[in-house]
């Protein structure tokens, strides 16, 4: 089985801060030129950066560790030590970082936007040299401090496929099928289940400014969300679509339960995701007796939710298909519209500022119980 990355255990560490420097002047003619030691570099951060061309997790499967350069001594004439570079670790949008014990959740990708970097652990702080600690009653101060120690972190990165549309349906309902009709896709297609053992993603072309990306998951069955089948490994990936579109197979013996089923999966996995808004199609109608089964269907789904849409198709003669991308293009139009309000009145009302200040950036923390000049609030 091909293996998809979307999971990874990885391990961080921050860079640790340079030591500060003890040294004095030594200049002719300048006799007892007092101290001129120089700060520690402050080590290098931990960063997580959004890549949109990343698809999967495969550049984390066999690299798990990561570590930030370490910031360098500070040196006499009051030089400070050079910074550690930074530690970029590229992940691709719809990624989650996950505490790997609690499973909690540190940051989550889902508005960034292409470069926007996250950083994660700050690296430790340059100690400060002699120069500092000069004084009227101590004019040769022969200490420094060390550089805090960088930060060691273990993390769960999770992925969770970004699509507007997530296809639901059993084993060979038709979802690859209706991919392929849809958009540029060319998914695996054959007559045995499971045929699709990845998600796949296609995008549904609306105008010359405007696609819809449509993912394909892998068919769920009768206890997908208990670990049977392929369904559950893959059932997160439709967690963040937008809408679901569910493939009903008109020609199966079980096509009056088969909506009844996988709405009972959604909802033992995540009562958010059974709650999505839908489209439903009935699939197959070609074969006989199918259309009849497909009226069946309609009449039942139309009698519990009368604002459900529910359409007949046929994916192999193309019928009904113009139908269902109208459908598609509507309500996907409609969320996201919904959604530009509700981010639009959400910016007015929040503001932010950001402000460093660089000595404080580059001394030790204040648990080594040193005031250092210039750090007063």
């Amino acid at each position: 089985m091909i293996q998809f990355a979307d999971e990874a255990v990885i391990e961080v560490y921050a860079g640790k801060g340079g030591n500060g420097c003890i040294s004095f002047r030594r200049e002719k003619y300048i006799p007892n030129g007092g101290p001129s030691g120089g700060d520690g570099g402050k080590g290098g951060d931990v960063v997580f950066c959004v890549k949109r061309n990343l698809r999967t997790l495969s550049n984390l499967r066999f690299h798990h560790i990561f570590k930030a350069k370490n910031g360098e001594d500070g040196m006499s004439w009051n030089k400070y030590g050079k910074e550690g570079e930074d530690v970029v670790i590229p992940v691709p949008p719809g990624t989650t970082l996950r505490d790997p014990e609690t499973g909690a959740v540190i940051h989550d990708f889902t508005t960034e936007s292409e470069n926007e970097r996250f950083v994660f652990l700050t690296g430790g702080k340059g100690g400060w040299g002699n120069v500092h600690f000069k004084t009227s009653t101590n004019q040769a101060p022969r200490y420094a401090h060390k550089g805090k120690p960088g930060e060691v972190r273990k993390l769960r990165v999770e992925l969770s496929i970004m699509a507007d549309v997530g296809l639901v349906g059993f084993p060979n309902s038709g979802k690859s099928s209706l991919l392929t009709a849809f958009t540029n896709a060319r998914p695996k297609i054959a007559p045995y289940p499971f045929t699709t053992k990845i998600p796949n993603l296609g995008v549904l072309r609306v105008d010359n400014e405007r696609d819809i990306i449509i993912a394909d998951i892998p068919g769920i069955i009768e206890g997908a969300s208990g670990g049977a089948g392929l369904g559950f490994q893959f059932l997160k990936h439709i967690s963040r679509t937008s809408c679901l579109l569910f493939m009903i197979d008109c020609s199966d013996d079980n096509y009056l339960d088969a909506y009844d089923i996988l709405c009972g999966e959604l909802s033992t996995y995540s009562k958010e995701l059974a709650g999505k808004p839908r489209i439903i199609l009935c699939n197959k109608i070609d074969i006989e007796g199918a259309e009849s089964h497909a009226e069946e269907i309609m009449r039942k789904i139309r009698a519990s939710d009368s604002t459900v849409c529910v359409l007949p198709v046929s994916v192999l003669t193309q019928r009904g298909l113009d139908a269902a991308r109208v459908q598609i293009m509507t309500l996907v139009n409609r969320l996201e519209s919904t959604v530009f309000k509700a981010g639009a009145e959400n910016a007015n009302m929040q503001s932010s500022s950001l402000s460093h200040d660089f000595m404080k950036n580059r001394s030790v923390d204040s648990d080594m119980e040193v005031q250092y000049p210039g750090l007063e609030e």
